[in-house]
């Protein structure tokens, strides 16, 4: 939440004022998205931005964020 909520909304189902929703997101966009700053081969992005940074995660603070945003 702490680096999310600046862009995209607290709650994960629902777009922000510049991310969009993450709910339901695979695991190869999150560890491409947050841990190298870009997208998985084939992707089209939601939004045309660049603009979100990489982020100082581990391969394991991703798999939470992973359950986390795909939790019923």
């Amino acid at each position: 939440m702490t680096h999310c909520i600046a862009c995209h909304s607290v709650n994960p189902a629902v777009d922000g004022s510049v991310g969009p929703a993450l709910k339901g997101s695979a695991l190869e966009l999150i560890e491409a998205r947050v841990m190298r700053a870009e997208y998985p081969p084939g992707y089209t992005p939601k939004r045309s931005t660049h603009i979100m940074p990489r982020l100082p995660l581990e391969t394991d603070d991703v798999k939470a964020l992973h359950a986390f945003l795909n939790a019923p």
